[in-house]
């Protein structure tokens, strides 16, 4: 599921990232690698700042669509 429909709080592994290539690359300069745990902390906005790596990132709406989880 996109990590959009996660509930914030719960611990999520990173199972597959979509999108084009320069997307894909972007997230995992963020640290959005397949493998890797990842938690909302909350949605504001329609944006997400999510747990990551420990540290704490904003991503907009469309960009957690492309993060299964």
């Amino acid at each position: 599921m996109p990590l959009t429909f996660a509930d914030a709080g719960e611990e999520n592994i990173i199972k597959k990232i979509g999108g084009k290539p320069e997307v894909k690359q972007h997230l995992e300069n963020l640290g959005f690698v397949v493998g890797s745990t990842v938690s909302i902390v909350s949605s504001i906005g329609g944006n997400l700042i999510v747990n990551v790596k420990n540290s704490r990132v904003a991503i907009s709406r469309e960009m957690a669509s492309k993060i299964m989880v």
